[in-house]
């Protein structure tokens, strides 16, 4: 088994696609749960390799894409993009669910018609934000530190200071890693909670 990370091309979309999916329910497969198999990678995979490919990274285990760490440098930049160009079509393919459906589904198609751009102040110390998921095939052999340390180097080289990412409560085992690599809580979200690290302290 040969494992090795590389940059993203056009061509790993649908890979992208396929990983979120198998990672979406809490670092889990998300696939019995949701009608729409595409639905959560439109929303946490494709904008980030559409908008900010040069931030993407794909991890490959005899050449077949099996992880990632995808983000963007800017996320109020990010957010307003996707308004204008993503999310507005996508709202228009899946319309608001009914109140008493707490489907999984339903939750990502709330988040979908959630309005993203939001001025927080603990963005401008941590202005960048990132997703990261490897499937079990790949887990457990140091590739998530990995990962997370070549996009951290990349925005090291762009001159971003901090970054942040959204972790939901449920995914333990992400938490866990997340706090061994230096993240701390910045905020609580009720079901989730965001996590951040200044670049220039690794």
């Amino acid at each position: 088994m040969k494992l090795k990370i590389r940059k993203y091309h056009m061509t790993d979309l649908s890979s992208l696609y396929r990983i979120c999916l198998l990672t979406g329910y809490n670092g889990n497969d998300a696939t019995p749960f949701l009608k729409d198999p595409d639905l959560v990678g439109h929303l946490f995979a494709a904008p980030y390799a559409i908008f900010d490919p040069d931030l993407c990274f794909i991890l490959v285990k005899d050449s077949v894409p099996s992880g990632y760490v995808l983000g963007t440098r800017d996320s109020i930049k990010f957010y307003e993009k996707c308004e204008k160009k993503w999310f507005s079509k996508l709202r228009e393919r899946y319309p608001l669910p009914r109140e008493k459906d707490n489907s999984l589904e339903a939750n990502f198609i709330r988040y979908l018609h959630t309005d993203q751009v939001v001025m927080e102040e603990w963005l401008k110390d941590y202005p960048a934000h990132l997703h990261i998921d490897i499937l079990p095939i790949a887990q457990g052999k140091g590739y998530g530190r990995r990962l997370i340390e070549i996009f951290f180097n990349e925005l090291q080289s762009k001159n971003i200071q901090g970054v942040h990412l959204t972790v939901s409560k449920g995914n333990q085992n992400a938490i866990g890693f997340y706090k061994k690599l230096g993240l701390q809580q910045l905020k609580d979200l009720g079901d989730s909670s965001v996590f951040g690290k200044k670049v220039q302290l690794l």
